[in-house]
Formats: structure tokens, sequence, C-alpha cells
């Protein structure tokens, strides 16, 4: 055993928003967590897993801390945020650089004592005037004493070795946990789902409430090659359905297309993919609806 290496957990927190799941798929190299620019895209707890020579990070890229609305699927993401917080060896408190809320603020009494906390200013890259950085920074770490902080753009790739090397230093002692080429602790059905979802959040996500998620119903793995999959897309209200399909299908045609090339990307093989819609009305408000459909 090399004594020197490190292996650990790390959960990336911040209000929704920051760019979270961005940064978690930056510093991966892998698109495993879904971006879109509305709150609640991430809604469970999603591992990925980075192995370098000198340590294995496994990131838990958690859902935004929700302040504003109550509701069953907002109180089971809080309780996805402060478990993960429980859990891990670092936390990495992401916000925006010169954007500071009440949501930002109320995420402060949660982070762990005697843990490193590293404070990263992520979309630094979106700064009008880089001078706005310095203060901006000083106000934060006179609200919390930070172990470091690291401005980060994830979309542009910056400064994320930086981070790494902090994080690293938090990470215990102890052999990897995962073998070198994993990814993700998440099997690729549940990837899938997510990639479903991130396409139709960005392509109807102001028309169609949040009330909708994503099922893999099939999954099939040919000899020769090729996976077929079909999903079902969950809604709450028949009137939902027309919203998903648009004109003639077309919105259901684009969210199966690109998703399909995302995930046949993902594979590396080719996919099948077939979406159909079921209503299912008021799920979202039912914890026992929530755990059915594979909520934590």
């Amino acid at each position: 055993m090399d004594t020197d290496y490190r292996c650990g957990f790390v959960a990336l927190v911040g209000r929704p928003n920051v760019g979270k799941s961005t940064l978690s798929n930056a510093l991966i190299g892998a698109k495993l967590s879904i971006v879109s620019r509305k709150a609640q895209t991430t809604r469970h707890r999603i591992q990925g897993v980075l192995t370098r020579d000198d340590a294995q990070f496994v990131f838990v890229d958690t859902p935004g801390f929700q302040t504003r609305h109550g509701g069953a699927m907002n109180r089971m993401m809080n309780r996805v945020v402060t478990q993960a917080l429980a859990d891990v060896d670092v936390v990495v408190h992401v916000v925006e650089a010169g954007k500071w809320s009440e949501g930002d603020a109320k995420l402060l009494p949660l982070l762990p004592k005697g843990k490193r906390v590293i404070l990263a200013v992520n979309k630094v890259d979106l700064l009008k005037q880089r001078n706005e950085l310095f203060p901006f920074v000083a106000k934060l770490t006179a609200q919390y004493p930070y172990d470091a902080v690291v401005p980060v753009s994830a979309a542009k790739d910056k400064q994320l070795d930086v981070l790494l090397t902090e994080i690293a230093a938090g990470l215990p002692q102890g052999e990897a946990m995962f073998e070198p080429d994993t990814l993700t602790d998440r099997p690729m059905r549940f990837i899938a789902a997510e990639l479903i979802r991130e396409k139709i959040f960005r392509l109807v996500g102001d028309e169609l409430p949040y009330g909708c998620t994503v099922v893999i119903e099939q999954w099939e793995e040919n000899e020769n090659g090729g996976v077929r999959i079909a999903a079902c897309v969950v809604v709450e209200r028949e009137s939902h359905r027309p919203i998903l399909l648009g004109a003639g299908g077309q919105h259901m045609k684009r969210i199966a297309t690109e998703a399909r090339q995302d995930i046949s990307k993902l594979l590396e093989q080719p996919v099948f993919l077939e979406i159909y819609i079921k209503v299912r009305k008021g799920w979202s408000e039912r914890e026992s609806a929530l755990r059915d459909l594979g909520y934590e």
C-alpha cells in the first residue's frame, strides 16, 4: 500500500444554479450530472469518481439546498444535502462569483466542523470587473473560516487542478475504493434517465412544471453491440402530455434524439431509445410515490 495515497468522499454543496453539476462534470471529465438553468435540476445524490496517481476523489453532487419552497420533493432533496455533509471527508461550498444571497447564507450553519471546507467561487469568467473578486471573497471569509478559497470557472476548466490539490489535502490516507476506470457508482440506467430529464428541462422547462421524472423500464444489451432502451416520462397532469409532445410530436422527437446521442456517447455504442409518457397525479408531493420512483 502506498502510504501517501489518499482517497475519500467530497461533497459539492451550494444553493441552486451556482454550477455544482457543471463543476462536478468538469472535475470528473464526464457528463454524469445533468445541467440546466433551472433550480431543482439535480434531485439525487450522484457519486462520480476521479482517479489520479496520488489520490482518488469520490464526488457527491448534491441537489441545491432549497430555502424558498416546501413540499415533499424539496424536503427530500434537503435531506440528501444534510446527509452528504455528515458522510464526506471534504466539503466544497460552491458560490457564484459576485452573487451572495440568503440561500447561500443559510448553508453556512450546516457546514460541518472538523472537516476541510473549501470555498469554490465559480463563474469568475463572467465577472465584468476582476477587481470585484477580492472584496467579494473578503466578505465571505468574514462569515465563515474556510480552509481554502479557490476561484474557478467550471465552464472554462479554469483553476480545477488548484481546486483538486486543495481537496486532496483533506482526504484521508488510504487505498482507492474503486477501479481506476470507474466513473460513477450509479448504474448506467440511472444516468440515462437523468440525461433524458435534462433534455426535457432544457426544451420545455419554461412550460412544464417540475412534476416530471423519468423511469427506465427496459434495458436490453444486444450481443452484437448496441442497447435498446424504453423510458417512461412520468408527469402529474394530463395537460402536461401535449407540452412534452409539442406540435406534431416535435418536442419529443428532439428530446429523444439529443438524449440518445448523449447516452450513446457515454456507453460508446449505438443506442435505440423509445420514450413514452404516463400520467401519475400528484407524485412529487407524496413521499411514498417518490420512493417508488427511485428517490432517496
